[in-house]
This record gives C-alpha cells, sequence and structure tokens, in this order.
C-alpha cells in the first residue's frame, strides 16, 4: 500500500479528476479528506470511497476554496480530526463560461477575472493554510493542475495566462517550502470530463489526432500521476510539471 496510513486532502473532489485522484489514493491505502464546491457532487464521491474503505476514514465537507476563512475553518476540521494533512491536491479551476475558446477580443472583464481567481486562488488559499501544518510534522506533498496550454494557447487566454500561473507557483512554492513539501504539478491534455460536452466533434478530432497515443485522457490517467507524485516513490522529484497528455508537450 503505497500511501498506508497518510491523509489525504483533496479539493474538486465531487469532479472527475477529483473523484479519480481521491479514489487511488485510497486504493492505495491513504485516510481521505475531500471537499466540493457542489455537495450532490461531493456526496457521490464519498459514497464511492465508503466501497473502497472503512467509513471512518472518510471525511466529506462542502465548501469553497475560494474563501479562505471558510477553508481555514475547514482545513482545522480536517487536521483535528485526522490529526495531520500528509498530501494535499489542488484541482479546482477551469472556464466558467459555456463557451470555451473566445479570442483576445472576445474575452471580457468578468470571465478573465472569474478565471484567474477560480484556477489561482484556492491553490493559493489551501497551499498557504495546509503547509503550516505540513511543516510542523515535517513531511508533506503538494499536487497542483495546471494544463498542457500554460505555454500558451489560441482561444484560450485567460486559461492559459491562469494556468501559467499555477505552473509558476508551484516552482515558488517548492522553493519556499523545502526542503520538508514535495510542491509538484500536473499538467493534463484533454481529459475525458464534462468540458467535451462544451466542444464541437472537430475539435475533440483534432486534438486526438495531435496525441501520439490516438485517444483522448481518461480521469484515471490523472489519478495514477497523482498517485506517483503523492507517495515516496517521488521523493526526489520537486518544483517539476508533468504533462499528462498523450505525448503533447506544452509549446509556444
Amino acid at each position: 500500500m503505497r500511501l498506508e496510513n497518510k491523509i489525504a486532502f483533496v479539493t474538486g473532489a465531487g469532479g472527475p479528476m477529483g473523484q479519480a485522484i481521491a479514489l487511488r489514493f485510497a486504493e492505495e491505502g491513504a485516510k481521505i479528506a475531500i471537499t466540493d464546491i457542489s455537495e450532490r457532487r461531493l456526496n457521490q464521491t464519498k459514497e464511492k470511497l465508503q466501497e473502497y474503505m472503512d467509513p471512518k476514514h472518510v471525511f466529506a465537507i462542502r465548501a469553497n476554496v475560494l474563501a479562505i476563512n471558510e477553508m481555514r475553518e475547514v482545513i482545522e476540521e480536517v487536521s483535528s480530526i485526522f490529526g495531520n494533512i500528509d498530501i494535499l491536491v489542488n484541482v479546482v479551476g477551469g472556464i466558467r463560461d459555456s463557451t470555451l475558446e473566445k479570442s483576445i477580443f472576445e474575452i471580457d472583464d468578468e470571465r478573465w477575472d472569474q478565471t484567474m481567481e477560480l484556477n489561482l486562488k484556492g491553490t493559493f488559499n489551501c497551499t498557504k493554510l495546509v503547509a503550516p501544518i505540513m511543516i510542523q510534522n515535517g513531511y508533506g506533498k503538494i499536487i497542483n493542475i495546471s494544463t498542457i496550454h500554460f505555454e500558451g494557447e489560441k482561444g484560450y487566454s485567460d486559461y492559459g495566462a491562469a494556468k501559467a500561473g499555477v505552473a509558476s507557483f508551484t516552482k515558488t512554492a517548492a522553493k519556499e517550502l523545502s526542503p520538508t513539501i514535495n510542491v509538484n504539478c500536473i499538467a493534463p491534455g484533454l481529459i475525458q470530463t464534462s468540458v467535451l460536452e462544451r466542444m464541437d466533434h472537430e475539435t475533440l478530432e483534432e486534438y486526438r489526432n495531435q496525441t501520439l497515443l490516438g485517444r483522448l485522457g481518461k480521469p484515471t490517467d490523472i489519478g495514477n500521476a497523482a498517485l506517483f507524485l503523492a507517495s515516496d516513490e517521488s521523493s526526489y522529484i520537486t518544483g517539476h510539471i508533468l504533462p499528462v497528455s498523450g505525448g503533447i508537450w506544452p509549446h509556444l
């Protein structure tokens, strides 16, 4: 069991990637605390987790990671219940707009600000609040979620810039929190989540053809990568951005 007796806190756990990460950690022996802004989706993940593990080793609480005072209370409760937090996975992010791809000229102030906040603020808040617990206990793994678009992608100026911020924050945190905490980042390609419902068939096929493996990513692909970065097998890796993208490398 690669995470036996470890305490993992996963944000955005109601979504496909967050759920896949939480389930993979549970399979490897971790005790799991999860949060999501959607109570319905959060409870679905909680029910699936309880199929793998003792229900008392699962703690689920609805919360908004963008509200630091709310998250302070959540993290204090998680720490009180489990006594520690060994692993933090910051999954929350995305684009709220129903239209994903927009030019620089089409993106208004509201979308720009929302995208920046959604992708950066929760990651910052949770890292800031959890890191002191890890430092006090002398151990910690933090995993952030960026995207291969962080180097730039036409039609995603806001999302790419926000995720570039996540990548940069990962490297800064790796320096500031060393040597106690390993901080790494996963840069997914296009993963089979609800985002596919907002993309046309032509765009999906174009992306699929760009991959070396000829397929879209699955949430479990992200779960497996997160497991490696959360385990002691990655103990000499920090400040790294790991593309999980079927061979597509972040590029301009």
